[in-house]
């Protein structure tokens, strides 16, 4: 089968592919993995454009890809960015060591040197040594509940340049509203939003990514929000650009805490959303 019938980016290497399970051996991709595929692309335009604002240097750029799994978004970005630049380096960060192992051994097999693979959570590699100080990038694909305020969390620490997030399954916040449905209907008209269970996990998910964003602004990062791919291809299709300027948003805090008091959700703000008294009277 040729390349461009497969609508491959020009310099991807095909043997990656292979490797990665995107393609049989003889060069064939089924449904499944064509739809991972454009995931992947989609995710990585988004991603190179980022990418060329940096300063160009000899360690530069550092990305940081948060939950990696099989990391096929680090591979391919190295493949089709880092690669041919000779410089910057990837870390993908992975509590499952399998995961990690596979991804250090195909790195090895290809030679991709500027690749590291960590079997740490994002608490861990938030002090780990390993990691430099800052990161220009953090990237969390499809970061399962908690684990995008984890990499939300490990990016303000790096001070990173850029966070490139796709939440997926955000559980916690509706699992809150259904603790205290009783009380809050009894409060609110507003409670009718999440009665029925079917709208409490949609109202969570959306409501989990609004204080994302908040929460974003209001530590000194600029916030765009779009649609990954067609909703055809994923229903977890939302994805959270920030871009740091260093103006933490007093207004952004404030109404993260409104929406907090307003839904009953005051014990998040320690746990998911500290250091909001330090955003900028603006």
């Amino acid at each position: 089968m040729k390349q461009d019938t497969l609508d491959l980016r020009p310099g991807q290497s095909v043997e990656l592919l292979k490797q990665l399970h995107i393609l049989t051996r003889e060069g064939r991709m089924n449904q499944d993995s064509r739809r991972k595929l454009k995931q992947v692309y989609h995710l990585y335009q988004f991603i190179e454009k980022l990418l060329l604002e940096l300063p160009v240097g000899p360690d530069h750029p550092t990305l940081a890809d948060h939950g990696a799994g099989k990391s096929y978004l680090g591979f391919i970005l190295y493949d089709l960015f880092f690669r041919e630049r000779g410089t910057g380096h990837i870390y993908g960060i992975e509590t499952r060591p399998e995961l990690v192992e596979s991804s250090r051994a195909l790195a090895a097999r290809l030679g991709f040197d500027r690749m590291t693979f960590l079997n740490l959570s994002a608490a861990e590699a938030a002090d780990a040594t390993v990691l430099p100080g800052r990161l220009d990038v953090v990237t969390a694909l499809h970061a399962c509940d908690t684990a995008t305020d984890d990499a939300m969390a490990f990016g303000l620490r790096k001070q990173a340049r850029f966070m490139v997030l796709v939440p997926c399954c955000q559980a916690e916040i509706a699992g809150r509203l259904r603790q205290n449905k009783a009380l809050a209907l009894s409060r609110t008209p507003l409670a009718e939003l999440w009665r029925h269970p079917l709208h409490t996990r949609e109202l969570g998910s959306q409501l989990t990514n609004v204080l994302r964003c908040l929460y974003l602004e209001a530590s000194g990062y600029q916030v765009t929000v779009t649609e990954l791919v067609g909703w055809e291809h994923s229903l977890k299709n939302e994805l959270i650009l920030a871009s740091f300027t260093g103006q933490r948003k007093r207004s952004a805090a404030e109404r993260l805490r409104g929406l907090l008091a307003e839904f009953g959700l005051q014990a998040l703000e320690a746990v998911r959303y500290p250091g909001l008294e330090a955003a900028d009277p603006n």
